[in-house]
């Protein structure tokens, strides 16, 4: 026994020496089996990429549905409608209608590639149920589309949206709204307490269109029909336009569950189009929106101002033949949400003499309100919204007020009219106050202030101010037309039914 422990104590080195050397080689080894093994791999993906391009080139097509077969699917692709296999590796739920898909081999769906980013606009004129719409394009040829599911609950008339016509198919909204272009849907806050001098007009307002919605049963048991619209006119500058804003914000008052009433504000002007067709197609969006958001169960005003410049006399000879196809569009629209009892249409205008009769006709715009120029007291009564304690005054706003006031209404006279029969009137300038100059004058009273308070004077708004204001306003106004047409005057002054032979500027020498 113990010779063998000589022997291995001789050879005891040499054994750890093999050893060592035996695991290095077996590292060594494992690592050349490894780098083995990755060259196979990227030499079999290089195998796999010089066949892929050997394969024909994949095509693109339209996911119209499932077929019977849940291995097989409708697509439109190449221009023609073809029922194709589905690769097993494509999952179900990312086949949506509408979807893109690739056709690999033999035409298979091997991959679902979203929905289309690029192609045709056309505006959405109405919607047929959930899943289809009707659209048009820039020349005005309508197509039957689908709508794909996030466009389901998302498009509204009047959109732009994206869609392939040959597929049927709408993809996405896109924000260029046409409606939107022509109108503002957000509801003003403009209240009846921001009106002064108007007092009268408001309560047959309110009267005539907030009473219908706030008590629609009392009107159903007494068999009344709610007014589908009415005309405001009168010169400008006075309050038309707040007044419809005031009634969208008092609307949505009365709803009470947090919701809001729709303030479609339609610029007459921004409707006309050279292109025939194209201003009757613009009307029939804006009532086609209107009639949408009100199924909503939400009163929806459609305020259209400067009536005038567009809806004129048909035959009159004032403007173009345009009104002759243009004004039975409106009546068509207005005629038709008879049944829609929370639609309700304003007019306004400073030329109601221009406005087609069958447009004021009982049964459309029925009502007519008259809103004048303010008197003394209504005068007053605008100020007061505008010169509160909460700005620097150096009297109080009764005096300050009553100092304008007689400013506005101190006898200066501007232009001497020559009436038909010969007679004559002159005409000042209180003749041509308005609730838009008497927010100017108080404007040019502010910056006035202001600059006195830099100079080192006194703080705050003083009579002398507003006293220059209103000279100031007076001799800048640009309400007034000139001598070319003297029937203006008359109109503008609100003396309607006088004819005027000729105008004459009162200068101040004079």
């Amino acid at each position: 026994m113990s010779g063998y422990k000589i022997e291995d104590d001789a050879f005891g080195p040499e054994l750890r020496e093999l050893k060592r050397e035996n695991q290095a080689m077996s590292a060594r080894n494992k690592k050349l089996a490894e780098l083995l093994k990755s060259s196979r791999d990227k030499l079999n993906s290089l195998y796999a990429q010089v066949e892929a391009l050997g394969e024909p080139a994949s095509t693109y097509g339209i996911y119209l549905g499932p077929a019977s077969n849940p291995m097989e699917a409708e697509v439109h692709t190449s221009g023609r409608q073809m029922r194709v296999k589905v690769a097993p590796t494509v999952p179900p739920e990312a086949l949506k209608p509408g979807t893109m898909v690739r056709l690999g081999d033999g035409t298979v769906v091997v991959e679902a590639c979203g929905y289309e980013s690029t192609g045709q606009l056309t505006t959405l004129v109405e919607k047929i149920g959930r899943e289809r719409a009707v659209v048009a394009d820039q020349q005005g040829t309508e197509h039957l589309v689908h709508l794909t599911e996030p466009l389901q609950q998302a498009a509204r008339a009047g959109d732009t949206v994206l869609v392939d016509v040959k597929s049927g198919y709408a993809f996405e909204r896109i924000p260029k709204t046409e409606v939107n272009q022509l109108s503002l849907e957000e509801v003003p806050d403009v209240t009846y307490d921001d009106i002064g001098g108007l007092s009268s007009q408001i309560e047959t307002i309110r009267d005539s269109v907030e009473l219908p919605f706030a008590y629609p049963e009392l009107y159903r048991s007494y068999k009344l029909t709610p007014p589908k619209g009415l005309l405001l006119y009168g010169p400008p500058g006075c309050g038309k336009t707040l007044i419809a804003k005031a009634v969208a914000n008092s609307l949505s008052q009365r709803i009470g569950d947090g919701g809001q009433a729709h303030f479609i504000n339609v610029k007459g002007p921004e409707l006309l189009n050279k292109f025939v067709g194209e201003t009757e197609r613009r009307i029939r969006l804006i009532f086609e929106r209107a009639r949408e958001l009100a199924s909503e169960g939400r009163p929806v005003i459609i305020f259209f101002d400067e009536m005038e410049s567009i809806f004129r006399t048909r035959g009159s000879g004032v403007s173009s033949d345009m009104e002759t196809t243009v004004v039975p569009q409106l009546l068509t629209e207005i005629d038709g949400v008879e049944g829609i009892a929370n639609v309700i249409v304003i007019g306004a205008t400073n030329r109601e003499e221009l406005i087609d009769p069958a447009i004021l006709r009982p049964g459309r715009l029925d009502i007519k309100i008259r809103v004048s120029r303010p008197n003394r007291a209504e005068a007053a009564d605008i100020f007061t919204r505008y010169l509160t304690e909460d700005i620097p005054l150096a009297a109080s706003p009764a005096a300050l007020i009553e100092a304008a006031v007689d400013a506005m209404f101190a006898p200066r006279p501007f232009v001497r009219l020559t009436l038909i029969d010969g007679s004559e009137e002159t005409l000042h300038y209180s003749d041509f106050v308005s609730g838009a100059m008497i927010a100017n004058v108080v404007d040019r009273a502010k910056k006035l202030a202001i600059k006195d308070h830099i100079a080192g004077g006194g703080q705050g708004i003083t009579a002398d101010h507003l006293r220059a204001a209103v000279r100031a306003e007076q001799d800048e106004s640009e309400d007034m037309p000139n001598t070319a047409n003297p029937d203006e005057w008359a109109r503008i002054t609100g003396r309607q039914g006088k004819r005027v032979a000729s105008a004459e500027v009162l200068t101040e020498q004079a």
